[in-house]
């Protein structure tokens, strides 16, 4: 049997369906895939029966050719065992009954195989735009799907976008292949932001729904502060310095601390620059966020007290395996508390475990129990008297001997 290519303008549209794949980054496989599922839907609404119809796409010639393939059978055969509903279907749709194959072609026997030339030029140009409109929707679908598995695998990476508007204090950012939301609680509560305004922000999660992925940015999670100093410090960048711990109040204030593989090399210095040009540049991007950094090390005698400097502390105790008493010099209570209990809300973050701050004065001033209380020590407790053993018999007293004095001689 001949096969004649049909290549009708109108129906020619392989030309342009690579053009769709360049531009939207997808497998030209996957666009003709879904093509010939279209075509072959639009062919048997043309046909008006549910059989095995087959498309040919010849990308090279630009044609594309629909065919009825089944097998000829004067019975239809009984299903195999154990078989689901689905492929019950397609098992069905092999088959044609040999009445209705002879209506293709008069001569065919049972056992044979017919093979049955659709003209895809009379599937009539609404089976042509359903075909067109499922394509599209598959090659949308392909395409969020990227997407949301480009930016998911960039959870944890910091981004750029352009502001596109402002809705009930969430800012929505085009991130040129996809839009993106800064939520109201993930924005530094000073920043004001206009449509047009440039944005950098953290990938802190992204979601898909039925409007296609949704990339959530933050501007104020601590890794956000991280990358940034990734960003700015080439020594973090290549892992000879480490950031071992940070903690933000977004926009007011902020504790990293950082650690050196190399001894030569002072963490701190490396992250502040000179001049001051790296941590400034931090500083800037946050809105004067003051970021204190500090030299991380295992002795924590030594750690609490810099995460305290440059109030001058004198004493640190350690209670139990998650907290600390701190106690400060009278003047630099206040300093070591912070504006609100700030600094020691970030000290407690950085560290991990409880503070108690007190001043030196107020701490010695104590009562002796609420002092053993804070350090959880065990409360003395007094001894009860011994009891009074049982009277004994009365006994008649015994006038003493006064010895006289020895006269000497």
């Amino acid at each position: 049997m001949s096969r004649t290519a049909v290549k009708d303008p109108e129906v020619n549209i392989v030309e342009a369906l690579g053009q769709v794949a360049k531009e939207k980054n997808i497998g030209m496989d996957v666009v003709l895939t879904t093509l010939r599922s279209s075509l072959v839907q639009a062919a048997r609404k043309y046909t008006g029966i549910q059989k095995n119809i087959e498309v040919d796409v010849e990308r090279d010639r630009g044609s594309i050719r629909a065919f009825l393939r089944v097998e000829v059978v004067e019975d239809l055969p009984d299903l195999p065992d154990g078989i689901n509903a689905e492929d019950a279907l397609v098992f069905d749709e092999k088959y044609m009954l040999v009445e209705q194959a002879r209506e293709y072609r008069p001569s065919i026997q049972p056992g044979e195989t017919l093979e049955h030339e659709i003209p895809i030029a009379g599937f009539g140009r609404a089976a042509i735009a359903i075909a067109k409109q499922s394509l599209t929707q598959r090659v949308r679908e392909v395409e969020r799907q990227r997407v949301f598995d480009d930016y998911r695998d960039r959870i944890g990476t910091i981004v750029t976008g352009t502001v596109q508007q402002v809705d009930r204090g969430d800012i929505l950012v085009n991130l040129g292949r996809t839009e993106a939301i800064v939520p109201l609680r993930e924005q530094i509560r000073k920043e004001r932001y206009r449509q047009g305004d440039s944005i950098r922000a953290y990938i802190c999660d992204v979601s898909n729904n039925a409007k296609g992925p949704q990339v959530i940015l933050s501007r104020t999670h601590p890794e956000f502060l991280a990358k940034l100093f990734e960003l700015e410090v080439p020594e973090i960048y290549d892992e000879i310095v480490g950031i071992r711990a940070v903690a933000r109040d977004p926009g007011f204030r902020a504790k990293i601390s950082v650690s050196s593989r190399d001894e030569r090399i002072d963490p701190v210095g490396a992250c502040v620059g000179m001049k001051g040009n790296r941590v400034q540049a931090i500083v800037r991007e946050l809105s004067n966020e003051r970021i204190d950094i500090i030299h991380f090390t295992e002795d924590m005698q030594v750690y609490v007290r810099r995460l305290f400097a440059p109030a001058e502390v004198r004493k640190v105790l350690e209670v139990g395996s998650d907290r600390y008493v701190v106690v400060v010099a009278n003047e630099d209570l206040s300093l070591a508390i912070g504006r609100q209990g700030q600094n020691v809300k970030l000290a407690t973050k950085l560290l991990g475990k409880e503070l108690d701050v007190f001043g030196e004065d107020e701490f010695a001033e104590l009562p002796d129990a609420e002092r053993r209380a804070i350090l959880g020590e065990p409360e003395l407790v007094e001894e009860a008297p011994a009891e009074v053993a049982a009277e004994a018999p009365a006994v008649e007293p015994v006038e003493p001997t006064v010895e006289e004095p020895a006269t000497a001689q």
